[in-house]
């Protein structure tokens, strides 16, 4: 067992060119007010982090600790959400997908890709050089148009995708290993690994690589309706790291999973701030500190609803309350008697 660190803010969802939310010193001061211990960065934002002078410099790195350890937060770990979703891209979302990446690669698929791998390899560099262990991504996708068997798929078509995607990411687990970082795909809707068994053709696919690991996010398992507490059990030993995001999903009559093209607010499945939704994060911080989850618990904001700042400030005292400090001993040891084989022997009968 292990006690969870925490609470962390992922702050993606929280920069903003105005103050307090502008400028790295800034937001750090912001998420202590909030009640975070830890904030997870997202790489590509230059208001924050400049990612090549990070992987080129443990001096700027150790600036960067600095001034987070000085404004009471510690950085947890960098992400690479948008990069690592331009690794794998279907055609039919170049278009949707081509302002995640540098304006002097946009509208050229080939040169995107190969920016995207070089900004993730740079990521994994920065974090050895901030001697952070863990790393969070997406997988990107080129099998998600075909997701629903209909039409039929042709033979060999979801095995080729996942093959071509292993053959992408194999290289940069390999960095992964020499920076001594674990790479956690968030297992989301969208991206070729989005449930357990995408994730395991995946990882079967790179060998079964130690540093292909996964971010665990509820919220996601919830909307699919895949038991999200027995996922836990499942991929203990490949769950690295943990986005703490509430879900809600209430069908109708009129729509389920796949909620008719409807705006998040008139979804059937809808993200919610923390307690406001529907997952058991009682048993979910039970069964992440049973089975000695060494990570972080990282709030990771998106509400329908509710305004940012509220939701980060709820976010904090929420995740605070849920972590369990776990024992260093048993409730019963009270009652433990001294015994010795003898002892075993006799209470079982056994000459």
């Amino acid at each position: 067992m292990r006690t969870i660190k925490g609470p962390a803010l992922f702050l993606a969802q929280f920069v903003d060119d105005k103050v307090p939310l502008n400028s790295w010193d800034n937001i750090t001061r912001w998420a202590a007010d909030c009640g975070y211990k830890g904030v997870q960065v997202p790489s590509w934002d230059k208001r924050l982090l400049d990612l090549d002078l990070a992987a080129e410099s443990k001096d700027y790195c150790d600036q960067f600790k600095g001034i987070a350890t000085e404004n009471g937060v510690e950085v947890t770990e960098l992400s690479t959400h948008l990069q690592g979703q331009l690794v794998a891209v279907h055609p039919a979302f170049d278009d949707a997908f081509d302002g995640f990446a540098a304006e002097e690669v946009r509208g050229n698929s080939k040169a995107r890709q190969v920016w995207a791998v070089d900004q993730v390899l740079k990521a994994l560099t920065a974090s050895k050089n901030m001697d952070i262990s863990a790393h969070a991504t997406f997988s990107g996708a080129l099998a998600w148009p075909y997701i629903y068997p209909w039409p039929q798929r042709p033979a060999g078509l979801v095995e080729m995708a996942f093959d071509e995607l292993a053959r992408r990411w194999k290289p940069i687990l390999d960095h992964a290993e020499d920076c001594g970082v674990d790479i956690c795909y968030e297992i989301h809707p969208g991206e070729d690994l989005h449930d357990g068994i995408t994730y395991e053709m995946f990882w079967h696919r790179t060998g079964e690589h130690a540093r292909a690991c996964m971010l665990y996010d509820p919220s996601h398992y919830l909307l699919q309706c895949l038991d999200y507490l027995e996922n836990i059990d499942i991929y203990k030993e490949r769950i690295r790291m943990f986005h703490v995001k509430d879900a809600e999903f209430n069908p109708t009559g009129r729509q389920g999973v796949y909620s008719g093209y409807q705006s998040w607010v008139d979804r059937a499945g809808r993200f919610r701030s923390l307690g406001d939704g529907q997952i058991d994060f009682s048993a979910v911080f039970s069964k992440m500190a049973a089975n000695g989850f060494e990570g972080w618990a990282v709030v990771e904001w998106e509400c329908c609803l509710k305004h940012p700042e509220v939701g980060a400030r709820e976010g904090a005292q929420f995740v605070s309350e849920h972590i369990i400090q776990v024992t260093e001993k048993a409730f019963d040891d009270f009652a433990d008697g001294a015994t010795d084989e003898s002892t075993n022997r006799k209470m079982l009968g056994i000459d």
